[in-house]
């Protein structure tokens, strides 16, 4: 089957705007609460039914038009050699990136052997689904994951990160280059389990300047895509579509289609019409803001036109949300924008 969503990644043209949400599986539906009391959140990424079970959740519910794997951009650091735990105030590494020594010890682990469990969850995930709609894989993308590498957590002004940027450089380009080999060799082992997209989070990229996002965001994630699409998994998969999301895009937008993305996820603190001008003939994915979902049903209905308009009737537009869905959002409020999408875009509008 042809999905509606694949069909949009390669800029077809579709009889309405396909639409799935960051984080759609979480803890805003009750569902997923009923699992997630009887399992740690590490327990449920490292436990393939558990994965399986909260990923298909809101496909039931709400029918989006791609589920994405429910698991965490930290994954690969454990077998990197950077344990992570995830308390209430987020995660935390045991032990941080300081120097280069600290570089040279990571491992750039086998996928398939390191984190054998996600593979098995892509393929239960798959088989659950049954082809109803396709399975977008993920990772976090090398600069992000150095973020939390360094600091050893969260940061609001990730000043350790940047300290060695700029002070080491060396050493930091070290840790992207072991990053980007990691993330490159899972994303495919992902595709080979049978991912049929996959996504690049680059959620902490927007704390850079411009000059600064080209080398160390924008370098890395060009060359594991090109790493991707040089695969024999690639190209047996008949060429899987690519999505690389930005988190404050906004200064980088002429920069980013030279990311070699197929598909652009745009935050909404830019205009979607814009973007679409500035980054040139690639589609787009976005970019409802996340906190609309707290309005009243007529102002997410209103708020989902004004993203559709904004988008254009152009082929190539994937309607998302600028980044995740808030724990606190009312699952109704989600089936309002869904069913508006499917309407409005319908409709023409």
């Amino acid at each position: 089957m042809d999905h509606l969503f694949l069909r949009a990644c390669r800029r077809e043209p579709v009889e309405r705007v396909p639409v799935w949400f960051m984080r759609q599986a979480g803890r805003y539906m009750p569902e997923y609460r009923a699992v997630r009391a009887g399992a740690s959140f590490w327990e449920m990424c490292r436990t393939p039914e558990l994965a399986c079970q909260v990923t298909l959740q809101p496909i039931e519910r709400f029918g989006f038009d791609a589920a994405i794997l429910f698991s965490d951009i930290l994954v690969v650091l454990p077998p990197m050699g950077l344990e992570v735990e995830f308390g209430e105030g987020g995660p935390s590494l045991t032990a941080r990136v300081e120097r280069a020594a600290d570089v040279e010890r990571l491992a750039v682990p086998d996928p398939e052997a390191s984190v054998p469990f996600v593979m098995e969850a892509v393929r239960q995930i798959r088989r659950g689904l049954a082809d109803r709609v396709p399975l977008i894989g993920f990772a976090g993308a090398p600069f992000t994951l150095a973020c939390y590498a360094v600091e050893g957590g969260g940061s609001k002004q990730w000043e350790r990160t940047k300290s060695m940027m700029f002070a080491d450089p060396v050493a930091f380009r070290r840790l992207l280059d072991k990053l980007t080999a990691t993330c490159a060799a899972y994303l495919e082992a992902q595709v080979a389990a049978g991912a049929q997209a996959v996504q690049l989070f680059d959620s902490w990229a927007g704390i850079l300047a411009r000059t600064d996002f080209r080398e160390f965001a924008l370098g890395p994630v060009a060359r594991i895509i090109e790493s991707l699409r040089g695969s024999r998994t690639w190209a047996e998969r008949g060429g899987v579509p690519i999505i690389y999301f930005v988190n404050g895009c906004a200064p980088y937008l002429g920069d980013l289609a030279q990311s070699g993305a197929d598909v652009l996820g745009i935050d909404w603190r830019v205009d979607l019409g814009e973007a679409r001008r500035r980054v040139g003939p690639v589609a787009v994915q976005g970019n409802l803001d996340p906190t609309a979902l707290f309005a009243p049903e007529e102002v997410v209905r209103q708020r989902v036109a004004d993203v559709l308009g904004s988008a254009g009737s152009a082929p190539g537009h994937i309607f998302n949300l600028g980044h995740g869905i808030l724990p606190g959002t009312d699952p109704a409020r989600v089936a309002t924008a869904v069913e508006a999408v499917r309407e409005l875009s319908s409709a023409g509008v």
